[in-house]
């Protein structure tokens, strides 16, 4: 099986082939990050360190399209929210928002959180089930949501 890394830069050249310019850029800028971390640690990144890169290109560009659409700028908007598309091709299937709920609810179980101060071993723990498959910013709200009310309302 194709680790991850190998599978964009085969999409990369699939992209080249196929003369898609908004689809090679993306997958080029996603492997320069990629290449970028492995000089700066010294190291060959495996499927979880790539995902990670993913989601972080990600947030980037879902704040740049806040910016973009704030300056009425929805040309930019428009090009960040298509490599948005392009870049979620490469994560996990996404949890439905009852899967997150139950993770976040068993976690907080597990740890024994009782406070928002708990929120950092909750949140770990959430992450080890979640990682790539869910958006920690809605997951962190809920989180904080579940420890403000934790009877739920």
């Amino acid at each position: 099986m194709m680790s991850l890394k190998e599978r964009i830069t085969q999409e990369m050249k699939d992209a080249m082939r196929a003369g898609e310019k908004l689809r090679l850029s993306s997958i080029r800028m996603l492997l320069a990050a990629i290449k970028q971390r492995e000089v700066d640690e010294r190291i060959s990144l495996d499927d979880s360190h790539v995902l990670a890169i993913v989601e972080k290109m990600i947030k980037q560009r879902r704040e740049a399209i806040t910016q973009f659409e704030a300056g009425a700028r929805t040309d930019l908007s428009e090009k960040e929210a298509a490599e948005i598309i392009l870049l979620q091709a490469y994560l996990p299937k996404q949890l439905t928002a009852a899967e997150i709920d139950a993770i976040v609810a068993n976690a907080i179980t597990e740890t024994g959180a009782a406070t928002v101060k708990d929120m950092g071993k909750v949140m770990a723990l959430v992450k080890t089930h979640a990682a790539g498959r869910a958006d920690m910013g809605i997951v962190s709200a809920l989180i904080k949501d579940k420890l403000h009310n934790p009877t739920g309302g």
